[in-house]
């Protein structure tokens, strides 16, 4: 079987895991969660490419760009702007291909502006409030998904 090609897509201040709100999102870096997430697709055979921005439209574009790079798959933390933008709910929508959302917080748990994903109902399903072991968990669902639906 082909490799897959997932790409793991980090929306607004996951730059600074690991110094924000350790309470909240604990202590691990954003580049800790690549380099965990690297080691389980290399056991995997499957390979990942990693994107992290502030900027919305950024944001839209990689989910664009995934249709001429070979992703088969999208794993997603929009971040802030989950509770937001329609924009990034229509750029996956748009591209048609498998995605899950992870946040390392229970959104549903949080202040009740963050209850909502507006992003969510254009993904396969969430992953939320298991710290940053979400990650794996969502990318070892998408790469489920993705062979229990290759033909």
């Amino acid at each position: 079987m082909p490799i897959m090609n997932i790409t793991i897509i980090n929306g607004p201040n996951l730059q600074l895991l690991g110094l924000r709100e350790p309470g909240i999102y604990g202590s691990t870096t954003l580049e800790e969660i690549y380099q965990r997430l690297q080691g389980v697709a290399d056991s995997l055979d499957v390979k990942v490419r990693f994107f992290q921005s502030n900027h919305e439209g950024e944001i839209v574009d990689r989910i664009g760009d995934c249709l001429g790079d070979g992703t088969d798959g999208i794993v997603i933390n929009p971040a802030a702007y989950t509770h937001s933008s329609i924009a990034i709910h229509d750029a996956l929508k748009a591209v048609s291909l498998p995605a899950v959302e992870v946040h390392i917080s229970n959104i549903s748990s949080r202040e009740s502006f963050r209850n909502v994903s507006m992003t969510a109902p254009a993904c396969l399903g969430i992953i939320a409030g298991l710290g940053t072991n979400g990650y794996e968990w969502a990318l070892r669902a998408i790469i489920k998904h993705l062979k229990q639906n290759r033909k």
